[in-house]
């Protein structure tokens, strides 16, 4: 896929890796539409990209909303005439599996999920029509195995690699010309960790359980000794240009982790849980 002149829409594009990805498609000549929860941090980063020159326009917009995405896609219809890249990047993280309360799974859900769905929902119409565009959605590493103190998250990532590699058949089954990728980091020296900044304000009690302070610290640790979000915007924009499914940040943990499942699945121990090969590419 050219990038020169084409429209990517990022959602969870004020930070991270979305930011990351907008900045190197913004450099490969893409015209950028950005949608973020955080209305500052919005418009901070739209400041700084088109300060360094990129034709870009933000909206705020809870990704968990149909309408918001709808909304999305319309600002792209305005301002640019189309769409041709969407990115469905936005993500939050979550507590263990024992203890989390069920409004917040729904959170997590929300975001990580629905958000996935929403985009696809608003966008592929549109894409479909043209017969030309690429989609990709942000998994994570803990989407391809579980992983301890992040049950919430790692259910909702899990879906999101399986929404996009049902999406990949279905495009193939059509013959069409769009692409479909799934994103699948390790950690990323973004703000993931503290995600939870977002969270409702009538579930900000649940942060003071002991069990989400420890899973958050391991967390954080974890997430600084990653790598940078722009050698992850590398990846995916290699990846829209050669239309290649999987993209891996951490390939050898990736494909281990795939391996030590199948081991288990065939009768051998449990895979040992190694956060420190998901910091390091």
């Amino acid at each position: 896929m050219d990038i020169q002149g084409r429209v990517a829409v990022i959602t969870g594009g004020a930070s991270g890796i979305g930011l990351a990805s907008a900045r190197a498609l913004a450099g490969a000549g893409a015209r950028l539409v950005l949608g973020d929860v955080e209305e500052a941090a919005l418009g901070r980063a739209v400041d700084e990209l088109a300060h360094e020159g990129a034709s870009v326009v933000g909206e705020v917009l809870d990704v968990a909303r149909e309408e918001d995405l709808v909304a999305l896609r319309e600002t792209a219809l305005r301002h640019f005439g189309g769409a041709h890249l969407v990115m469905a990047n936005a993500g939050v993280g979550g507590g263990p599996v024992i203890g989390t309360p069920t409004p917040v799974w729904d959170w997590v859900m929300g975001v990580n999920v629905d958000g996935v769905v929403n985009a696809l929902g608003a966008f592929l119409p549109l894409l479909l029509d043209q017969d030309e565009g690429h989609v990709v959605a942000t998994a994570s590493l803990a989407g391809l195995g579980g992983v301890p103190g992040m049950g919430p998250y790692v259910a909702s990532k899990f879906a999101v690699v399986g929404i996009m590699e049902s999406l990949f058949y279905e495009l193939a089954l059509r013959g069409s010309r769009v692409g479909a990728s799934v994103l699948c980091p390790g950690f990323v020296r973004t703000r993931i960790h503290e995600s939870t900044r977002n969270l409702p304000r009538d579930l900000a009690g649940y942060l003071d359980d002991p069990a989400v302070r420890a899973a958050g610290e391991l967390a954080a640790r974890a997430v600084q000794a990653g790598i940078d979000p722009s050698e992850v915007a590398a990846l995916v924009l290699d990846a829209v240009r050669h239309e290649r499914f999987w993209i891996l940040t951490h390939e050898r943990a990736a494909t281990r982790t795939t391996e030590q499942r199948l081991e288990w699945m065939r009768g051998g121990p449990a895979p040992r849980i190694n956060l420190d090969g998901a910091t390091r590419p």
